[in-house]
């Protein structure tokens, strides 16, 4: 099992160019494995399985929450390659606080319906 939800260039693309380069596929894919586990708990739905037959709107949110989780493990991984610690902070907080307000909608159980009936 590896990317359902998201792929590894969105989760690069949102870690940022300052991402340490040992947070590699592995790191990433066991990172995206959590996030899908996560959005599948909060859904109280397996949204991994039926992933495909989804509609575009659905997958982009659940898109959005699994890149974000997986950037937030890399740059969490080494802050180091970022110009300050404030920068990558900022950067785990952006993206904290979109994936945050996802989940919040994902959890509300007329939207989780929504989802997964179309």
């Amino acid at each position: 099992m590896a990317y359902i939800m998201t792929t590894e260039a969105e989760i690069i693309q949102k870690a940022g160019a300052g991402k340490n380069a040992a947070f590699d596929t592995t790191m990433m894919t066991a990172a995206n494995l959590r996030a899908e586990s996560l959005v599948c708990c909060v859904a109280r739905y397996d949204l991994s399985t039926n992933y495909g037959t989804l509609k575009t709107y659905a997958k982009l949110l659940l898109n959005d929450i699994c890149s974000s989780f997986a950037a937030i493990e890399g740059i969490c991984y080494d802050m180091s390659g970022y110009t300050t610690r404030i920068e990558a902070e900022d950067m785990i907080n952006t993206l904290r606080d979109g994936m945050l307000r996802n989940l919040a909608i994902l959890r509300d159980m007329k939207v989780r319906e929504f989802i997964i009936n179309g």
